[in-house]
């Protein structure tokens, strides 16, 4: 591979203290304070995605990585496991009229090659397990997004997904279960990530 003249940069860490200052070196702010501003929204659709992503960060023990926004798959979990985070509820940001219905976004893609920066030719789902991150809570006086009690998840292997609904781009919660997707606990997710991982290696064994 051609080496780029600018590669990929990595996300740094940082700690949340970091001032934002003028060009004479005062400080204005921190980036706390840019953090709150900008993430507070926990229930809207993109920041409750990336709550999501990082709830099943935690629950792998890998959320002292940064997340990387263009690469093919969300986590890759201690086992060497891609995983792609999912997420839906039933209460959002806006005013309803009514609940929300549980679906969830679950398209093959192109993956993105962020060092290459390039698209890949193949058309597929990119990582070997789903996990779909319901916060399930109805009630705007006790909503709390923090609150693993007001969560539930659903862990699908890929090759679930591909043998029942096919290149299908939305699923229901409804469907998900019908076809065989795991409901669990935070605290039993990478458990069932794990075991979803060797359903998909079993079962590939098995058709080949």
């Amino acid at each position: 591979m051609e080496e780029k003249k600018y590669p990929a940069i990595e996300p740094k860490f940082y700690q949340g203290d970091e001032p934002f200052c003028t060009a004479n070196g005062d400080t204005f702010a921190s980036l706390v304070d840019y953090w709150r501003w900008a993430h507070s929204d926990l229930i809207g659709n993109v920041e409750r995605g990336h709550l999501a992503e990082f709830l099943v960060a935690c629950a792998l023990g890998i959320q002292q990585r940064g997340r990387v926004e263009w690469d093919a798959y969300d986590l890759l979990s201690p086992e060497g496991i891609s995983v792609e985070v999912k997420s839906s509820g039933y209460l959002q940001s806006w005013g309803q009229d009514r609940l929300s219905s549980i679906s969830f976004r679950i398209p093959p893609t192109h993956a993105w090659d962020h060092e290459a920066n390039e698209y890949e030719r193949e058309l597929r789902r990119q990582a070997k397990v789903y996990v779909f991150c319901v916060h399930h809570h109805t009630e705007q006086e006790t909503l709390n997004p923090l609150d693993m009690s007001q969560w539930d998840f659903y862990v699908a292997p890929t090759r679930l997904l591909n043998e029942n609904v096919g290149a299908q781009k939305m699923i229901s919660l409804h469907r998900l279960l019908n076809i065989g997707a795991r409901k669990c606990s935070f605290e039993e997710l990478h458990e069932k990530i794990v075991e979803a991982d060797l359903y998909e290696g079993v079962n590939r064994t098995q058709s080949e």
